[in-house]
């Protein structure tokens, strides 16, 4: 075991960030974007959330079908998003499909509106269905770490409505556990809060999962030996994700 001191503001940064209206990004610039590919040079996401993204449409043959349409957006362009949904759909229509700046999760960079190619997408509720490549995508998403963010029947948890089409990097561990238990990010910290959580990975390996709240100013974290990954939730503590020996 090993300790480490995390400090208070250190709940606001991670890849396990929950963004949503109660919760507002504090740091809303994520370290370091990548195009998610060579055709779209403008939708960028995380780094490895991009490689990530990539390896799972090759797997499943998507490359011609399934078409990134929003990643990463700056404060200005999701108040333009914003503002011009509003104008044009009403407010009903906008809270239900679109954040409010600052507590949207694609100023995160983690997360990506995918649609059908077609001759005209739709940017803000693009087709992205069940069935085809598409509803492949979709079952093979967990593996990759990306969960249906926002999924039918939890729009009283989630705030926003049913979005087929928007997913979230959260990493395989828990996509994994998400999609299991049939949880959407609002609830998977409850989850670990109950009791720490393991998942068998695709490799193999297994990854331990527990929470640790913040006890103030600094909180010290003890941590297995191996490899580790600490995330603030941006709430109230911090995930830590533990996988034995690293390769």
């Amino acid at each position: 075991m090993r300790r480490l001191r995390l400090s208070r503001d250190q709940v606001f940064t991670g890849p396990l960030l929950l963004v949503n209206r109660d919760h507002p990004l504090r740091h809303p610039s994520p370290a370091a974007l990548a195009p998610v590919d060579s055709r779209h040079p403008d939708i960028l996401l995380e780094s490895r959330s991009t490689q990530m993204l990539s390896a799972c449409i090759r797997q499943v043959g998507g490359g011609r079908e399934i078409v990134p349409v929003s990643g990463w957006r700056s404060q200005a362009e999701q108040q333009r998003i914003w503002d011009d949904t509003l104008a044009a759909h009403g407010q009903d229509f906008t809270r239900r499909y679109v954040a409010l700046p600052g507590c949207s999760e694609h100023q995160t960079g983690l997360a990506i509106d995918l649609g059908r190619a077609a001759a005209h997408i739709d940017f803000i509720r693009p087709a992205f269905p069940y069935d085809g490549l598409c509803g492949e995508f979709r079952r093979a998403a967990p593996r990759y770490g990306f969960i249906e963010r926002y999924p039918r029947g939890k729009e009283a948890v989630t705030g926003i409505s049913h979005e087929p089409w928007h997913f979230r990097y959260v990493g395989a561990p828990h996509a994994q556990l998400m999609a299991e238990n049939g949880l959407c990010l609002e609830e998977y910290r409850a989850f670990l809060r109950r009791s720490p959580r393991s998942c068998r990975l695709e490799n193999g390996r297994m990854a331990q999962v527990f929470y640790v709240p913040s006890a103030g100013a600094v909180t010290e974290v003890e941590l297995p030996d191996g490899c580790c990954q600490v995330s603030g939730d941006n709430v109230d503590g911090f995930i830590v994700t533990a996988w034995g020996t690293c390769t």
